[in-house]
């Protein structure tokens, strides 16, 4: 049976995509089947794995309409033993297409029920929202990641996350689990990430991943040449962290 892991934080900016496309990597290296859902309209994780997303005719999109099944949806990339479900922009349009719907938030937990079993890992890229599609994928996951940046402002709507996912235990998924918060984009010679990272290990203690992921050049370039950091550049300190990460999880869950 895969674990469904949402990557989400309303706060743009803080290494959603970075993380989801890099743990997903990292995961395939480690031998693990995954599978890559991008339910964000900007698409990032999408052209981040190479996909040109002008092409995409059935993606995230039509799986949440139901229109296609997601093994219709499914692509290959580059990353060893990893799959995509692309985003396109007309995701968009997804979140006032199922208002009126019944039963709206549990429609990616019904379409995902098919290829559950077929994967290790399955893992979400959310949008910088706690809008109906970020709702979906809380639902559909057994456990969230919530990436916190190493700056003045992270802890600033972390809260309201919190309360977001206490909600969603409490009335559409009670097995959601917090996998953990992961620090992200840490620079050592900067006393505020230094101050950072102390408060939210003070602040939540066992919650927080072990692995803090450094700021390096190497993960800002990676997407461009449509490449996860293991395909890039498995040397950089961006390779290391995210193999890292993957491993505390696969001992998480072991």
């Amino acid at each position: 049976m895969g674990k469904i892991i949402a990557i989400a934080n309303q706060k743009g900016g803080v290494g959603k995509t970075t993380t989801s496309i890099n743990l997903a990597a990292s995961l395939g290296v480690l031998e693990k089947k995954v599978l890559l859902i991008d339910a964000d309209p900007q698409a990032n994780a999408s052209s981040g794995l190479g996909i040109d997303i002008d092409s995409i005719e059935i993606g995230t999109y039509q799986i949440l309409e139901h229109s296609h099944k997601p093994e219709e949806a499914i692509l290959k990339t580059t990353a060893p033993n990893v799959d995509l479900i692309a985003a396109h922009i007309d995701l968009v349009a997804i979140e006032i297409e199922l208002v009126d719907k019944e039963n709206r938030e549990y429609m990616l937990k019904q379409t995902l029920a098919s290829v559950k079993d077929k994967y290790d890992y399955i893992i979400i890229d959310c949008a910088p929202s706690l809008g109906l599609l970020t709702l979906n994928a809380l639902t559909a996951a057994d456990s969230v990641v919530i990436p916190i940046q190493c700056e003045y402002f992270a802890l600033e709507g972390l809260g309201k996350l919190l309360n977001t996912i206490k909600s969603v235990q409490k009335i559409h998924n009670p097995e959601l689990d917090i996998e953990g918060l992961l620090l992200t984009m840490y620079d050592s010679r900067l006393r505020l990430s230094n101050q950072v990272v102390e408060e939210v290990q003070k602040h939540f203690n066992n919650m927080v991943f072990e692995t803090v992921i450094q700021r390096n050049i190497k993960l800002s370039e990676a997407p461009s040449y449509g490449e996860s950091i293991i395909n890039y550049d498995a040397t950089s300190k961006g390779a290391t962290n995210y193999l890292q990460l993957a491993e505390e999880i696969i001992k998480k869950n072991s």
